[in-house]
């Protein structure tokens, strides 16, 4: 694939993750959707973890 210069939204899908992995359930879910929006200044291949848990995520450019 070709990756351009621009801004991204990746759409994360925590809520079936979580009911997936045997996370007790909620309803609703504290997270469900969650959406990353991130800027990319060249064009390059770049990586873009989820670290996740059912109260709180965090991301950041991974190499």
């Amino acid at each position: 694939e070709e990756f351009a210069v621009g801004c991204y939204e990746l759409v994360f899908h925590a809520g079936d993750y979580l009911d997936a992995s045997g996370t007790p359930p909620e309803d609703p879910r504290f997270l469900n959707i969650v959406p990353i929006r991130f800027g990319m200044s060249e064009a390059a291949h770049y990586h873009v973890p989820l670290l996740l848990s059912p109260f709180g995520y965090s991301t950041y450019r991974g190499s």
